[in-house]
């Protein structure tokens, strides 16, 4: 299993991108600076009218599977 760390400070126009049917996933840079590519789905459920922002936990497993994304602050 291994874990990221990600700070999020995204506009609500820039998240406007998130619901683009051509757009299935995304890629960021955690607190490491590794590159990490999930699902957007996953970012949705975040979005409010001052955009995407905080500090978010990404668990995956052995198998690179997303286990879960979850906003810590």
């Amino acid at each position: 299993m291994q874990i990221f760390y990600f700070t999020l400070s995204v506009s609500y126009d820039l998240c406007e991108k998130l619901y683009e049917p051509d757009h299935n996933s995304v890629v960021m840079t955690e607190d490491g600076g590794k590159r990490v590519q999930i699902p957007i789905k996953n970012l949705r459920p975040f979005v409010s009218p001052q955009g995407l922002k905080g500090r978010f936990k990404l668990v995956i497993d052995a198998k690179q599977k997303l286990k879960s994304f979850q906003r810590v602050a």
